[in-house]
């Protein structure tokens, strides 16, 4: 008898469940030749029933546990995997057997909220502009913006890139020499925040990402990693299927 929907998974989210590649990555192992299902080769839309071997470069895939991770970054930490300064790792801050990769990114110099996981589907569409997760910053900057500071980094500012997607901006208090301002984005360009203050003339000197999406760190201690909870990571799926 076939096997109902409900017990087959469509082979590119079987492979981005099991951290082997993102849904994109896994097309294109698929469309390389190099994914069987039972010793077929695997197509585009082919179906991995319930009980079968899927194997890539014919190395058998292990069905992880999907793991989802909270991490508080501390400033000098970098979330690549390996550094050839041989700074620290956010990894090395991570106490799982499962190998979880950072959902984007924050450089060395930036502290806060930093999601790590081994589901490559869910941080594909979570990093994907096109879904539009927000990421909301704390930024101290030199200086005291203006309201027509405030309002260029509101409507978009032209970066060596291309002009930037509106942003929701607020200030929050000036500060002897500077000012603590809050802006959500939805974009995540490389240094994308420090890189739209220096644009307009307020460079920043602190920068700390406070939430993701509709996940904030609340009191999670700097260097503290936690797993999120079945409500949270639900939020999550919900604002990473949106746009």
């Amino acid at each position: 008898m076939a096997d109902s929907p409900a017990s087959t998974v469509r082979l590119n989210k079987f492979l981005a469940q099991s951290g082997v590649a993102s849904r994109r990555g896994a097309d294109a192992l698929i469309a390389e030749g190099r994914v069987t299902i039972d010793g077929v080769v695997g197509q585009p839309g082919s179906q991995v029933p319930a009980g079968a071997t899927v194997t890539v470069d014919g190395s058998p895939v292990a069905v992880e546990r999907m793991v989802y991770l909270m991490l508080n970054k501390p400033v000098g930490y970098v979330t690549t995997m390996s550094d050839p300064e041989g700074r620290p790792k956010v990894v090395d801050l991570i106490d799982v057997v499962e190998r979880v990769v950072p959902v984007g990114r924050l450089d060395a110099m930036t502290s806060g909220l930093l999601l790590l996981t081994n589901d490559g589907d869910l941080a594909h569409r979570l990093g994907h502009p096109r879904h539009g997760v927000k990421k909301t910053y704390r930024a101290i900057v030199r200086g005291l913006p203006g309201s027509a500071a405030l309002r260029k980094l509101t409507q978009g500012v032209y970066l060596d890139d291309g002009r930037t997607q509106p942003a929701d901006v607020k200030m929050l208090a000036a500060r002897s020499g500077g000012a603590e301002l809050e802006i959500t984005i939805k974009e995540g360009r490389n240094r994308q925040v420090r890189r739209m203050c220096a644009a307009v003339g307020y460079p920043v000197m602190e920068l700390e990402r406070i939430a993701y999406g509709p996940l904030t760190l609340g009191r999670l201690g700097i260097g503290t990693c936690r797993a999120l909870k079945p409500h949270e990571l639900e939020a999550l799926r919900t604002a990473a299927s949106g746009g």
